[in-house]
């Protein structure tokens, strides 16, 4: 009988273990400092020579550079094992040539939006779009206009932050929320790629959380002191419809990263309007709150000089690691963010 009671308890005690080790397995949270610092510049460095060498003829759109620089960006997806998007079938989203024409400007040839996406743990039909122009101006007389910096630098810097995410899944921290990865097209000839998937959502926009566009973040402009001091990055956009964007970006990356956040372009009254001038307008017009980083416009901006070399990966991957915390934190959040303002 003693013995009887005996192994009652000892196996009661056995299971309230297993209960206990379980339940402490189920509590485990991801060290998010483990992904950031994943970000590689030497992994965007390889990337970057890649997308930015001459034998992409400085990706025009629509035309065999751009499509052999969408093939790579692709390549690299399939190797980490990260699908192009339920409901899709393939990579690409066409963007038609008709779609972009405009005016008296040169016939554009049918182009393609690219596509990966980490389905959402929890909340799958919630939606994180990342998004990075990888398009360029081509050549010009017969000289490559490689576009290292743009937008190059983003659309390696969108590669990595999968690469990092794709990794949190794999250690069993799915992101709760989905996330889209869309290199987009036709950036150069008036944002077409953006404003085509704006208007042609895979996803519903209702369902988009946010925006997060990366557009020049490899090199260093002269204005404020920066060129003496390089750790900073222009955030534009993130006040305009999301109170909690703003916030979020600033918590990121005082916990992160430690940049100089900038908001001069935010301004307003800016005189260039950059707010109005990459892919995230396209998604902020139709109500997603929209953040967009940039390193501001340097000498060799839309020049033939804009190379893999002169880029700072240092920088290159602050800024990348930056986006990436961002990205983790509104994805992994409790409750989406709010749209608690009219984007003016």
């Amino acid at each position: 009988m003693k013995k009887v009671v005996l192994l009652f308890v000892v196996g009661s005690f056995l299971v309230s273990c297993s209960a206990a080790k379980t339940k402490q397995t189920a509590k485990k949270t991801a060290d998010v400092s483990k992904y950031v610092n994943s970000i590689s510049e030497t992994n965007l460095s390889k990337n970057l020579y890649v997308i930015a060498s001459d034998e992409m003829e400085g990706r025009n759109t629509g035309e065999p550079g751009q499509k052999k620089a969408g093939q790579y960006i692709i390549d690299r997806y399939k190797e980490l094992g990260i699908l192009n998007p339920p409901g899709s079938e393939n990579y690409y989203q066409k963007v038609p040539s008709e779609f972009m024409k405009r005016g008296f400007a040169p016939k554009l040839n049918d182009s393609e939006n690219i596509w990966a996406f980490i389905p959402g743990a929890e909340k799958p039909e919630e939606i994180v779009v990342i998004s990075a122009h990888y398009d360029h101006v081509g050549m010009k007389n017969g000289e490559v206009f490689n576009g290292a910096d743009d937008d190059g630098s983003g659309t390696v810097a969108v590669m990595e932050i999968a690469k990092a995410f794709q990794q949190a899944k794999k250690d069993g921290f799915s992101p709760k929320r989905s996330i889209l990865f869309l290199h987009v097209t036709g950036e150069e000839h008036g944002l077409h790629g953006s404003r085509y998937y704006s208007e042609n959502p895979l996803f519903p926009l209702a369902n988009t959380v946010v925006d997060i566009n990366i557009d020049m973040i490899g090199r260093r402009d002269s204005l404020n002191g920066h060129k003496e001091n390089g750790k900073y990055v222009y955030v534009i956009g993130s006040d305009r419809l999301s109170s909690e964007l703003h916030t979020i970006n600033e918590a990121m990356n005082q916990k992160y990263v430690g940049l100089n956040l900038d908001y001069k372009y935010n301004d307003r009254k800016d005189p260039e309007r950059i707010y109005f001038r990459s892919d995230h307008y396209n998604f902020a017009k139709k109500g997603v709150p929209a953040i967009f980083y940039f390193n501001g416009t340097h000498e060799d901006y839309h020049g033939p000089n804009d190379t893999p070399d002169k880029i700072e990966y240092d920088l290159l991957a602050m800024r990348t690691k930056l986006a990436f915390a961002v990205a983790w934190e509104i994805a992994n959040r409790e409750n989406k963010i709010v749209v608690d303002k009219d984007g003016k």
